[in-house]
């Protein structure tokens, strides 16, 4: 995942940046999926990073409601 990772920030999707020392990370997930064609041969795979979003509380970590989710094609 880090290739992907690294493909991100050079497109700019994201970039990192350091947490402030009063904040604490949302969590995260990555989830894979396998996309086949009508004859059951594979596609394609897929990868999408999830935040955890119920964890957020508002005025805090949002203002507006957003879903963070980063989608590619691997």
């Amino acid at each position: 995942m880090q290739k992907e990772i690294s493909a991100l920030e050079a497109n700019g999707t994201w970039s990192m940046v350091e947490l402030s020392a009063d904040k604490k990370a949302l969590g995260r997930q990555w989830v894979y999926k396998v996309k086949y064609k009508s004859d059951g041969s594979i596609e394609r795979y897929k990868a999408r990073l999830i935040v955890f979003g119920n964890h957020q509380v508002e005025g805090i970590d949002y203002s507006d409601t957003f879903a963070p989710v980063a989608k590619m094609v691997t």
